[in-house]
């Protein structure tokens, strides 16, 4: 049977500083690509927080992690992050979980932001338990002690971003 149904894509929004990306992004956004027929990893501006790397290093790190993957775009944005999916038409935006402060932390933002767009849904991914103690801000502070970086950021990246 032949459907009449034009197929909509579905496009996803990942929205962070990826300061730098860690392997516990990296695991949400692989497990999310069957999901999505395209995920945009947006890197956020944020003045509140001074970052270690450059938006252009972040999302260079990204390309380098995701390489050859066709359905992973990487961009950057200044805007509200519901903004930013209107402009791509991107109708979904994915989150990971960490923990409980990061579920409440990102309710808020979900139910404020589904307030503001109907059309847009968030989509929470719980992180792996192996990677839910790592975060940006524990790896830039082994980053800035020259710790070792295995097991805390991609692999292909281990090299560009040790300080």
């Amino acid at each position: 049977m032949v459907s009449n149904k034009t197929e909509i894509m579905k496009r996803a929004v990942f929205p962070g500083s990826f300061d730098p990306i860690t392997i516990g992004h990296e695991d949400i956004i692989n497990r999310a690509l069957p999901l999505f027929d395209e995920i945009i990893i947006a890197v956020g501006y944020n003045s509140t927080k001074s970052g270690m790397f450059s938006i252009e290093e972040r999302m260079q790190h990204i390309r380098d992690v995701f390489a050859g993957e066709e359905k992973i775009k990487v961009d950057k944005y200044q805007n509200l992050t519901i903004d930013y999916c209107h402009t791509k038409e991107a109708n979904y935006l994915l989150r990971g979980l960490r923990t409980a402060a990061d579920f409440e932390f990102e309710r808020g933002i979900g139910q404020v932001n589904r307030m503001m767009a109907k059309d847009i849904e968030t989509v929470f991914m719980l992180t792996a338990p192996e990677f839910t103690p790592i975060s940006s801000s524990i790896v830039r502070d082994v980053i800035r002690h020259k710790g070792n970086l295995k097991g805390l950021v991609p692999n292909s990246i281990i090299d560009k971003i040790s300080r």
